[in-house]
């Protein structure tokens, strides 16, 4: 399933002023960055942002659900990267405030150690 290309082309035009966004596929959805750091990613057309403990409270009060779903086993699974509110479809202004929400949970998140090579 892909990513719709005018939800990824309202992005681009929304986050401009912000950085380069880049993005990679991701099983059947796509990973977002701003200048090389994730923020977002897109599954089912719907956008989800980046979060963690220091934003919850601030996508708490936005009612924005978290990213879940379900493990071959039948269990449900979360990710930290909670639903888009609403409005960042059509506002840039509030697709940009929540966009940087977005980046700097991805900015606190701890790094992955690169591959060593043999």
């Amino acid at each position: 399933m892909a990513v719709d290309a005018g939800l990824v082309a309202w992005i681009g035009e929304a986050l401009e002023p912000l950085g380069v966004l880049t993005r990679r596929p991701m099983m059947g959805g796509m990973t977002f960055y701003l200048d090389g750091q994730v923020f977002a990613i897109a599954a089912d057309d719907t956008l989800w942002f980046k979060s963690d403990a220091v934003s919850d409270p601030e996508w708490d009060a936005a009612g924005c659900a978290r990213f879940s779903f379900e493990m071959k086993d039948g269990s449900v699974a979360t990710m930290n990267y909670r639903r888009a509110p609403d409005d960042v479809y059509d506002d840039a202004d509030e697709m940009r405030r929540w966009a940087r929400l977005g980046l700097e949970a991805g900015l606190r998140a701890p790094k992955k150690a690169k591959k060593r090579a043999k």
